[in-house]
């Protein structure tokens, strides 16, 4: 039998752990910062920030089919 805190499973935990991770590697908090979030502003912060990796990634994209095409025609 697998004890849990509170009821959470250690999925929960670790998809918890994995936010903090998330918060930390890509914009930069500390642990005792995203830990200390109120759970529906940590969530709304991680929503952004998927969201703003999103953008810049189509933007990316954009950017260097652009470039292959401008390149292609020189030739």
């Amino acid at each position: 039998m697998e004890l849990t805190f509170f009821g959470l499973t250690p999925e929960y935990i670790n998809h918890v752990y994995e936010q903090f991770f998330q918060l930390k590697y890509y914009g930069g908090w500390s642990f005792f910062e995203a830990y200390n979030l109120p759970v529906k502003l940590r969530r709304w912060f991680l929503k952004k920030l998927a969201d703003q990796i999103k953008k810049e990634g189509e933007q990316q994209k954009a950017a260097s089919q652009k470039a292959k095409s401008k390149s292609r025609k020189k030739y």
